[in-house]
């Protein structure tokens, strides 16, 4: 049972005890593999305003520049597929040129998260690897998932580095 839609989504990220938020809104492609399965496959648009401005700045040097122009908009397009079902969710990024990582998460279970960073900073193929525990993982809407939200701990050995919620809106 495949079947497949054109859905605009909006994924984001936020921390609540670190600096971090990302928002994406962009179109993605929803597959139903079963009954409770489905695939979401989303590319994020090129985030060519954040460039420009960064560029324009004459408070940058030329250096701090390119770092942040790497840091914000990478060369290549940020693509996502996310596995998921009411128990599990596996959600992958990849092509972009700076970071690549890999999350599985379960209700109530310490999962992995790694994470592979440029070859020129570490050990090609050889990806960080860290642990999450899925405090909630929630799966709404039916036929077709609406909303799924992820609440986790990250860690690194005995060290929590942040409390993280993943949210994706699925617009009908």
């Amino acid at each position: 049972m495949l079947t497949e839609h054109r859905k605009p989504v909006c994924l984001s990220l936020v921390s609540t005890d670190v600096p971090v938020l990302s928002v994406v809104d962009a179109a993605a492609t929803l597959s139903q593999k079963d009954r409770d399965r489905f695939h979401l496959l989303l590319t994020a648009p090129s985030n060519k305003s954040s460039e420009e401005a960064i560029a324009s700045d004459p408070a940058l040097s030329p250096e701090a520049t390119r770092y942040r122009e790497g840091a914000i908009a990478p060369t290549s397009p940020r693509t996502w597929w996310l596995e998921i079902s009411p128990h599990r969710v596996i959600m992958t990024m990849q092509g972009n040129a700076q970071l690549n990582y890999r999350h599985i998460w379960k209700q109530g279970i310490s999962g992995s998260s790694r994470y592979w960073l440029p070859t020129e900073s570490s050990p090609p193929n050889k990806p960080i690897t860290l642990r999450n525990f899925t405090n909630i993982l929630v799966l709404d809407g039916h036929p077709l998932p609406r909303n799924l939200r992820v609440e986790y701990e990250l860690w690194a050995e005995k060290v929590q580095l942040g409390h993280y919620i993943l949210n994706l809106e699925i617009q009908h």
